[in-house]
């Protein structure tokens, strides 16, 4: 073993679940963080290199911008190596970014001369929230086809078994019967439309200066218009522009996309624990795994772990997503550095909610369903067909329909037969008993079936 084996490490996102996250460790690493950072930095090199207005840096030639731009293309490993030996003299991570760039500019004879650009009129934090943006611009494209495919196989499931009459239980206790397919689809709605709203927060960035103001782009070339400039730059790295900020972009819009996904997680979180509880009345079965080991000491049992590792995957998620809501949003003054290690654990966030997303997906793919079970829990439970009874008295005008119904219904476990009886009891009008002497549990579930089947929105 080594001190690299995924054993050694301290977080289980890189330790246990390590080949989970495989696709966002390069996004959300440190790594990742010095990748998007050498990327901006370049970007804003070849950007002044071809401004109107800046004599003093002449336009690059084609080679040379070829040149700039593989520095960030190519982004290795060792390159991330030589921006750690720097950092070990700096001790400030940016700088260290700029002084990687200084020398490989220097390895090339026509480059030499612009050093001096790189960097030019920025502080350290217009490299970190555009780095940062683009961070969470790649982890969200990675999360969202793993929500999409979560949502999807919720649709298929829940079209599959539309028809599927089910025992609803509010308080639960029984109560009026639904479709199994129509409380899925309920869960694929919820989480499409959080998954649209994680999807759709802009995500911002600044490059104005020290505290948001252009103060030394000013002093240097007052002519300028560095605000349109600024904005220019920001939407060519696909980021949204900013203009009002202190020394930091404010991290407003980072509160949101973690509200967000804190608000799908939770839609989530809701579904496992229903399924769990589905599972422990029978109503779905789990597929034996050849090999596998439910109870160390009782070899029988099946165990729902994927909706429960899912569980408590999305407990961490949403604790570091909640922290950094509420955190990120203040800052002392035009800022102070306490959001630096809050930004640091984005990925591992990221990591728990792709890692929950996986687990319950797992769990799902185990699952039959057993109607049989079902249908038996459906038919031993006639009394909630009570709430209709009283309803078509109540449209007949018969006193008292709800009191009625009540006085002979509450609390009692009726059957097919002593639901007749009542009919019966009740001397109800021809037409009202047409209306219900031929109505069963199975059979009221009232447009279930079509609002299952109905597009997500």
């Amino acid at each position: 073993m080594t001190d690299a084996d995924p054993v050694f490490a301290i977080g289980a996102a890189d330790g246990r679940y390590q080949s989970k996250v495989k696709d966002l460790a390069p996004i959300v690493s440190e790594f990742g963080l010095m990748k998007y950072r050498v990327e901006v930095e370049c970007g804003w090199v070849l950007f002044l290199s071809q401004c109107p207005g800046i004599e003093e840096f002449a336009t690059l030639s084609e080679d040379d911008e070829a040149y700039v731009q593989a520095i960030a293309d190519t982004f290795d490993a060792r390159s991330a190596a030589r921006i750690k030996a720097f950092e070990a003299t700096t001790n400030h991570d940016v700088k260290a970014v700029e002084y990687f760039l200084k020398e490989a500019f220097a390895e090339r004879p026509t480059l030499r001369a612009m050093n001096e650009w790189i960097h030019f009129g920025c502080t350290s934090e217009d490299i970190n929230n555009t780095a940062y943006g683009l961070m969470i611009k790649n982890a969200r494209d990675a999360i969202l086809p793993r929500m999409r495919t979560l949502i999807d196989a919720l649709d298929a499931l829940a079209t599959a078994n539309a028809d599927l009459p089910m025992l609803s239980r509010t308080h639960g206790q029984t109560a009026s019967p639904t479709t199994l397919g129509k409380e899925i689809k309920n869960v694929a709605v919820r989480l499409e439309r959080q998954r649209q709203q994680v999807q759709n927060t802009p995500l911002l960035g600044k490059f104005n200066g020290a505290v948001g103001n252009f103060n030394a782009h000013l002093v240097a070339y007052p002519n300028l218009d560095w605000a349109a400039l600024s904005e220019q730059f920001i939407v060519s790295l696909g980021l949204q522009n900013n203009p009002w900020t202190t020394q930091i972009e404010p991290h407003d819009y980072i509160a949101e996309i973690s509200h967000a996904l804190m608000r799908f997680n939770q839609v989530l979180l809701d579904f496992d624990r229903d399924m769990w509880s589905y599972i422990s009345i029978e109503y779905f079965k789990q597929r034996r795994v050849e090999g596998e080991t439910g109870s160390s000491t009782m070899p029988h049992k099946i165990n729902p772990i994927d909706f429960e590792n899912s569980e408590g995957n999305i407990g961490i998620a949403n604790a570091l997503l909640d922290h950094m809501a509420s955190k990120l949003a203040v800052s002392r003054w035009q800022r102070d550095l306490s959001d630096s290690t809050v930004l640091r654990n984005l990925g591992t966030a990221f990591a728990h909610c792709s890692i929950a997303y996986q687990a319950t997906l797992k769990g799902l793919s185990r699952l039959d369903v057993n109607p049989d079970a079902i249908s038996a829990d459906l038919d031993n439970s006639w009394e909630v067909l009570a709430e209709a009874m009283q309803t078509v008295m109540r449209k007949f005008a018969m006193p008292e329909p709800y009191e009625q119904l009540k006085a002979v219904t509450r609390g009692r476990r009726l059957s097919a037969d002593i639901y007749q009886e009542i009919l019966e009891e009740l001397q109800l009008p021809d037409a009202a008993m047409q209306e219900l002497k031929n109505l069963t549990p199975a059979r009221y579930i009232g447009c279930a079936a079509e609002l299952t089947r109905r597009p997500l929105p």
